[in-house]
């Protein structure tokens, strides 16, 4: 099932997309609520959007402004240095345990809105990656029952502030930035595909230049082995967000100049079988000017 959480007419609400078109769940079944986290934390509110979507009347996707999935999600757990060359490409060793940091509520924003180049740099980077969104919690959750526990996949830029990132061995600052990391829009569920959300095409561009282009098959952890490791340490809750690493070919690699997003541009991460998350980057002074004049 692909899923879109946005706003019709200024009211928001839960979509089932199929190609062009989308039923509002919210409208047909109301206990699905204005986000993910209904069905997120009962499997029968799904199945009943699920059978209520069949036959109904439909909105254009294009009408739809995307929202968060998850309008507050509970954590948000990101996988540094998942992809051997892009390990390479960042001076770093193929480490024996995952890079683990974490993002913030006020770090992240919905596809379609802007991405934020702060005042302070200019050193605004992207990165394209599989998030996954926790269904059932639980701790010490084995490699063997780990997918059970998925909700469905999305798409994530994990927009990187890179001198910042560096100025200290912990990255929580070039890694929390206001309005630096896209999610969504579409949340697809594990059935509809490759076990694992593994074997799919990832790709990031501007315009027709293409950044980073790799395979979720190439991830070094895969997202069971993330999900039990994750769980070792903490309580995964429902709504939890896990982002999964990005692969080769971030800006602050490219030779022989380092390649940031600009206030003008665009940029798009797609997963092959998910969809392309797209953000305008702004100017911090050019954000914040808007956002008095709405």
């Amino acid at each position: 099932m692909r899923l879109l959480v946005g706003k019709v007419a200024g009211k928001q609400a839960v979509f089932a997309v199929e190609g062009e078109n989308a039923v509002n769940l919210t409208e047909a079944v109301p206990e699905v609520g204005s986000d993910l986290m209904a069905m997120i934390g009962d499997t029968a509110v799904l199945e009943k959007a699920a059978e209520a979507a069949k036959g109904a009347k439909t909105v254009s996707v294009s009408d739809i402004l995307p929202a968060l999935p998850v309008s507050r999600p509970p954590t948000i757990i990101c996988l540094g240095l998942n992809y051997t060359d892009h390990i390479k490409e960042g001076g770093y060793e193929v480490p024996d345990y995952p890079a683990l940091f974490m993002r913030g509520q006020q770090s992240i924003m919905a596809a379609g809105q802007p991405m934020v180049r702060p005042t302070c740099s200019e050193k605004l980077d992207y990165e394209a990656e599989l998030m996954i969104i926790v269904g059932t919690g639980g701790r010490h959750i084995s490699e063997a029952n780990a997918l059970d526990h998925v909700f469905g996949y999305t798409v994530f830029n994990d927009g990187s502030v890179r001198d910042y990132q560096r100025k200290t061995h912990q990255w929580t600052p070039g890694k929390n930035f206001d309005d630096t990391g896209a999610i969504g829009p579409f949340v697809v569920t594990p059935d509809d595909l490759p076990l694992g959300a593994s074997g799919l095409k990832i790709e990031s561009r501007v315009g027709d230049e293409i950044l980073q282009s790799s395979n979720t098959g190439n991830m070094i952890w895969s997202v069971a082995q993330t999900i039990a490791t994750i769980s070792e340490y903490t309580t995964l809750q429902p709504g939890d967000h896990i982002a999964m690493g990005t692969p080769p070919g971030v800006g602050h690699a490219k030779k022989p100049h380092p390649r940031w997003l600009k206030p003008g541009e665009v940029v798009e991460i797609e997963i092959e079988g998910i969809g392309v998350c797209a953000s305008p980057i702004v100017d911090e002074a050019e954000f914040a000017t808007q956002a008095v004049g709405q």
